[in-house]
C-alpha cells in the first residue's frame, strides 16, 4: 500500500487515510484501528460524550466535535482524514414488499412505516435496507430495514467537516456488533451454515431478539421493558421471567447474550436464564471481564477494557464477507462549475484526489498497457482457434448432448419439490409444540401426583400416563394441561385403582398411588389399543376363590366403596 500510495502521489493524486469512530453509550467517542493480519486493537483512544437514550441522539454536538479533534490529535492522525462512524440503533425492522416495486417505492413505503415511531415524529429519517436471503414467495421479498434521525447525520458530518475530516460512511451498532462476533471469533460456532442461534441483545429500554441462521437474519423481536424501574434480583428476575416466554417462539440451538447496558450483566442473566439452548454471553458493559480481541502495547492499559464490541465491528474491513450491511451516508451528485476539480476514488480503506488533467494521464498509461496484449492475441489468436476446431466441436457435440437429457427430464415432469422454507417452518413449529407440551408439563404436576410416561409427537400429539393418590389430584393435573395446551383436546382415556381389589391394595401398601391414568388427544389406532381377552369362566371361578382365600383370614375392610372408574372419568372430562 506504500509504495501504490508513493506512484499515485508521483502521478499528482493526494490520498486521505480513513478512520473508524464509534458513539457507544456508556463510553463515549471511541477512535480505533485494527491490524488485520495479527487480529489486534493497533490504536485506540475514547473520549466522554453525552447520548440521550430515550431521544436516541447526541446531547451536544460541539461536545462531539471537540471529543474528535482531541482524539485525532492522541493518536497523532491527521485530521483531513476519512471517518466511518458507528451510531447505536435507534430502530429495526422486518418487511415484505411486492417485487415489482422499485428501489425508490420500497425506500418511500419504508419511509411512511418509520414515521409512526415516536422519534420520527419531530425529525425526517434517513432509511438504510437490504434483501434478506430468504424470499417469502414467488411475488414477494424480504427486507431488512434500519432508520436514523436526518438531522444526526447532517449535524455530525458538518462538525467532522469544521475540523477538516470527511464522514464517508454510517452504519448502526447492531451489524457493527455481528461483525466485531465473527471476527473476533467467539460465535464461531453459532455462525456456520445452517445453525439456529438467537442473539440477545439487552439494552438500557429492554432486550431485543435476533433470530439468526449461520449469518443471516432471519426475524426479529423487541420487547420494551422499564429496566431503569427494577434493582437487584427484581431486575434479572422481570428480564429472565419475560425472556423465557419470548424465547419459545423462536427454538434455536444456542443462545448468546449480550448487555450493552451498565444496569444489566450479560453473565448472570446467563446463569438465571431457563433455556434448552446451549447459552454463551458477553458483557459489552462495564462488567467486562476481558478484552474481546488483544490490545498492542501502544494501548494504553486504562483503555484495554473499554474497548467496545462496536468500535472493533465498525473498523472490521468491509471487503469481510458479511451479509448484512447498512450506510446512512448517501453518496449525492456533486456539480461543479471547474473542469478541472479533484474528484474522489477510493482504493482499499484509502481514498484519494485526483484531478481530470492526471486521470486523462492515469487513463492513457492503463490503455497502453491493455492494447498490448490485445495485439498480442490479434496475432495468435486465429492459429489458436484453427488447432482447436476438433475440440471445439466435440465440447459441441457434448453441448447438444446434455440438451437433450435435459429437454428429457424436463418432458418427464420431474421436479424437486423439497421447499426449504416449509421444511423450516413445519421442524420450528413443532419443536414449538413439543416445548410447549414440556413446559406445561413441568408447572401443572400436583404433590401427590407422578408421571411414568410422556410422549409428545408431531402435530401436537401427546400421551401422559401415571399414577396418583387421589382423583381429586387427578382432576387437578388434567385442568391444568387442557389450561395450558389449548385447542389440543385432551380427554382422560383411563382413570382407575391400581388394582380392582381393595383387599389387595391394603396387603400390598398401594394406597399411597391408588390410582393410575392416562391423559391424551390420540386415537386408540395410534396409541395401539386392543381390547384385553375375556376372562373364561373357569379363570373368574379362579380369581373369586383367591379373593375369598384372603378375605378370609382379614377383618372386613372399613374402606368406602370406591366408584367405578368409567364413572371418574365422566365426572371430570364431563361426558
Amino acid at each position: 500500500m506504500v509504495a501504490q500510495s508513493n506512484i499515485l502521489s508521483q502521478l499528482g493524486v493526494k490520498s486521505k487515510g480513513t478512520v473508524y469512530m464509534s458513539v457507544t453509550p456508556g463510553v463515549g467517542l471511541e477512535m480505533i484501528q485494527l491490524d488485520n493480519t495479527t487480529k489486534t486493537v493497533a490504536a485506540y483512544a475514547c473520549r466522554p460524550l453525552d447520548y440521550n437514550e430515550s431521544l436516541r441522539e447526541l446531547v451536544d454536538y460541539d461536545q462531539f466535535k471537540t471529543a474528535a479533534e482531541e482524539l485525532f490529535e492522541e493518536l497523532r492522525i491527521s485530521t483531513k482524514s476519512n471517518v466511518i462512524l458507528n451510531l447505536p440503533m435507534v430502530t429495526f425492522g422486518i418487511a415484505e414488499r411486492p417485487l415489482i416495486l422499485s428501489d425508490d417505492a420500497v425506500t418511500g413505503s419504508l419511509i411512511s412505516d418509520v414515521e409512526q415511531s415516536y422519534v420520527f415524529k419531530r425529525h425526517e429519517p434517513v432509511v438504510a435496507w437490504t434483501d434478506s436471503n430468504s424470499s417469502v414467495s414467488n411475488d414477494m421479498r424480504k427486507i431488512l430495514y434500519t432508520a436514523i434521525q436526518k438531522s444526526v447525520i447532517d449535524n455530525i458530518s458538518e462538525a467532522l467537516n469544521e475540523i477538516g475530516a470527511t464522514l464517508l460512511g454510517a452504519e448502526m451498532s447492531l451489524t457493527s456488533l455481528l461483525k466485531a462476533l465473527d471476527y473476533s471469533g467467539v460465535t464461531e460456532t453459532q455462525m456456520k451454515d445452517g445453525i439456529t442461534w438467537n442473539l440477545m441483545l439487552i439494552g438500557s429500554s429492554g432486550y431485543h431478539i435476533i433470530s439468526m441462521v449461520g449469518k443471516h437474519i432471519v426475524d426479529y423481536y423487541e420487547e420494551p421493558l422499564a429496566i431503569k424501574t427494577f434493582e437487584g434480583d427484581e431486575l434479572y428476575n422481570a428480564i429472565c421471567s419475560s425472556a423465557n416466554i419470548s424465547l419459545m417462539s423462536y427454538p434455536a440451538n444456542y443462545l448468546y447474550i449480550v448487555s450493552e447496558t451498565n444496569l444489566v450483566s450479560a453473565e448472570l442473566i446467563a446463569k438465571k436464564i431457563n433455556t434448552e439452548s446451549t447459552v454463551d454471553f458477553l458483557d459489552n458493559n462495564q462488567f467486562k471481564k476481558q478484552e474481546l480481541i488483544p490490545a498492542s502495547l501502544s494501548v494504553l492499559p486504562d483503555y484495554v477494557l473499554k474497548i467496545s464490541a462496536n468500535a472493533i465491528g465498525i473498523a472490521v474491513p468491509r471487503t469481510l464477507n458479511y451479509p448484512v450491511k447498512f450506510d446512512f451516508v448517501q453518496k449525492q451528485a456533486v456539480s461543479s462549475t471547474d473542469s478541472n476539480e479533484p474528484v474522489k476514488i477510493s482504493i482499499g480503506e484509502n481514498e484519494f484526489e485526483i484531478s481530470p488533467t492526471t486521470a486523462m494521464k492515469i487513463v492513457g498509461i492503463i490503455c497502453a498497457i491493455l492494447l498490448v496484449p490485445v495485439f498480442l492475441l490479434h496475432l495468435f489468436l486465429p492459429k489458436y482457434a484453427e488447432s482447436s476446431a476438433s475440440k471445439v466441436n466435440e465440447i459441441n457435440s457434448q453441448i447438444e448432448a446434455i440438451d437433450k437429457q435435459i429437454k428429457e427430464l424436463s418432458n418427464s415432469g420431474s421436479k424437486n419439490t423439497f421447499n426449504e422454507q416449509d421444511t423450516i417452518k413445519t421442524t420450528l413449529e413443532n419443536n414449538k409444540i413439543k416445548l410447549m407440551g414440556y413446559s406445561a408439563l413441568g408447572e401443572s404436576v400436583p404433590q401427590n401426583l407422578w408421571i411414568t410416561s410422556f410422549m409428545a409427537k408431531d402435530n401436537g400429539l401427546f400421551d401422559i400416563q401415571g399414577s396418583a393418590v387421589s382423583v381429586e389430584d387427578v382432576y387437578a393435573f388434567f385442568r391444568n394441561m387442557k389450561d395450558s395446551l389449548v385447542n389440543t383436546n385432551l380427554r382422560l382415556q383411563k382413570l382407575q385403582l391400581v388394582s380392582n381389589n381393595i383387599d389387595e391394595l391394603v396387603e400390598d401398601n398401594m394406597l399411597s398411588q391408588g390410582y393410575e391414568f392416562e391423559i391424551t388427544n390420540m386415537t386408540e389406532e395410534e396409541l395401539g389399543v386392543t381390547e384385553e381377552p375375556q376372562d373364561t369362566g373357569n379363570q373368574q371361578q379362579n380369581k373369586n376363590k383367591k379373593s375369598v382365600s384372603k378375605k378370609s383370614n382379614k377383618a372386613p375392610s372399613k374402606l368406602p366403596k370406591e366408584k367405578s372408574s368409567g364413572n371418574y372419568a365422566k365426572e371430570i372430562t364431563g361426558k
